[in-house]
């Protein structure tokens, strides 16, 4: 299994960015996919996804800014963030899993987001 993040950069507070996932070696349509941030000095957080067992949550502090869809044909997840703050700042993973009662076991590379004031 391969996960390929893109789409991170630099970007100013209140901008947008869409973050991509392709996969290959997995079926998203038939796997849970989620995505998750480290920033600075912190723990790396789930940000939009499925938590183990659950269905699709956001983190409090993207809910109603960030979102995250799939593109089957393209076996590829994305993550449409909008309303950028300089508390978004950080590397942005992409990982999937087998099932919905798994843990997250495949990870992409990670992709950096920077957010200025």
């Amino acid at each position: 299994v391969q996960l390929q993040a893109s789409g991170g950069g630099l970007v100013q507070a209140g901008g947008s960015l869409r973050l991509s996932c392709a996969a290959s070696g997995i079926i998203l349509s038939n796997s849970k996919m989620g995505w998750f941030r480290q920033s600075p000095g912190k723990q790396r957080e789930l940000v939009a996804g499925d938590p183990v067992g659950g269905s699709t949550m956001y983190a409090d502090s993207v809910k109603g800014r960030f979102t995250i869809s799939e593109d089957n044909s393209k076996n590829t997840v994305y993550l449409q963030m909008n309303s950028l703050e300089p508390e978004d700042t950080g590397v942005y993973y992409c990982a999937a899993a087998r099932t919905s009662l798994m843990n997250y076991v495949y990870w992409g590379q990670g992709t950096q987001v920077t957010v200025s004031s």
